[in-house]
């Protein structure tokens, strides 16, 4: 089994990568989606979570993102102190998630790999570029949230450079038909690879 770290900039296309992936049977995480599960329904991380940000941070049970958000990208020690909960909730997570799976390669997605440390779970990572004005006008169609929204969540992630410094691959997400051949080309080289 290989575990394989999917990373890139908050809109390059991770997601459409990942189901490029599913496509070809491997299994797959998105840790930021089985984060926001397990700060829902997680009772010790729900209880942190109040005690760090407020009782706000909850509506009716219900996670409030927005008031997370508007916290958390503007305070980077609060940003810190919230990944610093929710990350290893979700590490462990993803430890019985890979001994419950029987795919020989499991993709596990997520934005700030490097920056939470996961990449140190992964076997190869993959990182997905895209020309950052194609990123920003998708994030501001996909989130409906304003070019300086975007700016500010950019700010808490690591470069493109950096992250392709890190990479073992990287796939260039700009054109659908490209993209997928550059999937099929990794993968295959994956399966060969011990």
């Amino acid at each position: 089994m290989k575990i394989i770290g999917l990373t890139g900039g908050i809109g390059s296309g991770k997601t459409t990568v990942l189901e490029l992936f599913k496509e070809l049977r491997c299994a797959t995480y998105v840790a930021d989606i089985e984060a926001k599960k397990l700060m829902s329904s997680n009772a010790k991380l729900i209880s942190n979570i109040k005690q760090l940000l407020g009782d706000e941070a909850y509506i009716n049970g219900d996670l409030n993102r927005n008031y997370i958000a508007k916290i958390v990208f503007n305070n980077k020690e609060k940003l810190t102190a919230l990944n610093a909960l929710v990350h290893p909730a979700v590490r462990e997570d993803f430890k019985n998630f890979v001994k419950k799976s029987k795919s020989e390669i499991i993709i596990y997605e997520a934005a700030i790999l490097f920056e939470s440390g996961s990449d140190t779970l992964c076997n190869y990572i993959i990182t997905v570029v895209t020309d950052i004005n194609e990123r920003i006008d998708r994030i501001i169609k996909r989130d409906s949230v304003t070019k300086q929204q975007v700016l500010e969540r950019m700010q808490h992630q690591l470069n493109d450079e950096d992250k392709i410094e890190k990479a073992d691959f990287v796939i260039n997400n700009s054109n659908f038909f490209n993209t997928k051949t550059q999937v099929n080309t990794i993968y295959k080289i994956l399966l060969k690879l011990s």
